[in-house]
């Protein structure tokens, strides 16, 4: 089932329901979807690929992500749980992420492949660990992993 028909489905399920945040959520899911839609529509009509609503979805996750810091640093716990409730929602849209193992793994593949050997490589290193992990791992946590890998 496409992401887009799992969405409404799962939107009607929220309204019947009352599921306020769930609602909420999903509203700015595809909102956010629709917005992409339009940036790339040529001559009429345009579908988004199965990578371009990946990363929609990551994009708004990771907009979460910070806005869960921010508040948390202002001591607004009541916005925290708000974001934090709305990652929750969005997640359930993204594939599993990777375990940290698995992570390190490849990142160290990726250092031998490419001959990496200080933190002057990082960008490479980085680029090549993205590239490869894309919707299976966080980037902070990709890069915690490299800077550590070559430091």
């Amino acid at each position: 089932m496409g992401l887009k028909k799992q969405i409404d489905r799962d939107l009607k399920e929220a309204m019947k329901s009352s599921d306020k945040n769930r609602i909420n959520t999903i509203r700015s899911i595809r909102a956010a979807l629709l917005e992409k839609e339009v940036s790339i529509r040529i001559g009429g009509k345009a579908e988004l690929s199965d990578e371009q609503e990946l990363e929609v979805l990551m994009s708004l996750a990771k907009k979460r992500k910070d806005s869960i810091d921010q508040f948390r640093n202002a001591g607004r716990h009541d916005l925290v749980e708000t974001e934090q409730a709305e990652l929750t929602v969005i997640e359930t849209y993204l594939p599993a992420q990777m375990p940290d193992d698995e992570i390190k793994a490849i990142v160290h593949e990726i250092i031998a492949r490419t001959g990496a050997t200080s933190m002057k490589d990082m960008g490479k290193v980085m680029g090549a660990s993205m590239k490869e992990l894309k919707g299976k791992a966080d980037g902070s946590k990709v890069q915690d992993i490299v800077k550590s890998a070559l430091s």
